[in-house]
């Protein structure tokens, strides 16, 4: 059997494609920043340095991250610690299912902007709402995906354990949470990216710093350039983040066959 030719196409490399994407990225924002009904909304290159060199003489720049990455990772954390033991119990047993999953369903429709002025009223201004939003919307997503992980976990692997002599406590800790760990680390991808998107929503609870509230701020003013300078550096962080969990994922379920496309 003739082996079939390697196409130039296979032979590029990933970090190759990489370099054709940004290329072509930066190609489509040139001839949008030069368009007559996109220049306004897309200025270039250049101009974001002049922006960024703004900012950070501004002395604002740092003190956005600081406080948006605090206010993620703290709502983020809240989100994946009380969505873990909700998402099993929901999953083993079913009066836990039939009385919480109908409020999750109810709630995860409901865009974070509608209940934001809810929490202000009852948080106050500050950082504490923040979290609460940003754990919110993070713990509902969770929750789902690692409780359809739990309900996936072979049934036959549940049955051994229980033949053997496995109690509950036996079954959640030596099957279904190693077979649920790939559920797990997405549900931690999807909440890390749902924590970057409700970050405007989230500082709009009376924050005084942040990239959301700061992005707000730049819309009321007219600073077209610093404000698509921070919408840019939002879509950098959540990039780092998701690489740095799809490392860990590969590290810990480097046993899960996974396609090659």
């Amino acid at each position: 059997m003739l082996k079939k030719k390697n196409s130039i196409i296979d032979k590029i490399p990933n970090w190759g494609w990489l370099m054709i994407s940004l290329a072509t990225a930066i190609v489509l924002w040139y001839f949008l920043s030069i368009g007559e009904k996109t220049s306004r909304c897309f200025p270039f290159i250049d101009k974001m340095i002049i922006a960024f060199q703004t900012v950070t003489e501004r002395e604002i720049l740092w003190a956005d991250i600081k406080s948006s990455m605090i206010s993620v990772l703290m709502g983020f954390a809240f989100g994946f610690l009380t969505s873990v033991p909700v998402a099993f119990l929901m999953a083993w047993y079913r009066p836990v299912q039939h009385i919480v999953e109908p409020w999750i369903q109810f709630i995860r429709n409901i865009p974070p902007l509608a209940y934001v002025p809810l929490v202000v009223i009852g948080a106050g201004v500050g950082r504490v709402p923040q979290v609460i939003v940003i754990w919110l919307a993070t713990f509902l997503t969770m929750t789902i995906t690692i409780y359809q992980g739990v309900r996936n976990v072979d049934s036959t692997l549940i049955k051994a354990a229980r033949v053997l002599g496995a109690k509950d406590k036996d079954l959640f800790v030596k099957v279904i949470f190693p077979a649920t760990t790939p559920f797990i680390l997405t549900a931690v991808r999807l909440g890390a990216s749902v924590a970057l998107t409700t970050l405007i929503a989230a500082e709009s609870t009376g924050a005084f710093a942040g990239l959301g509230m700061r992005i707000r701020s730049f819309n009321n003013s007219y600073e077209v350039e610093p404000m698509l300078l921070y919408i840019i550096l939002i879509g950098i962080i959540g990039i780092s983040i998701e690489k740095i969990i799809k490392f860990l994922e590969k590290k810990l379920t480097g046993w899960q066959e996974t396609r090659q496309v």
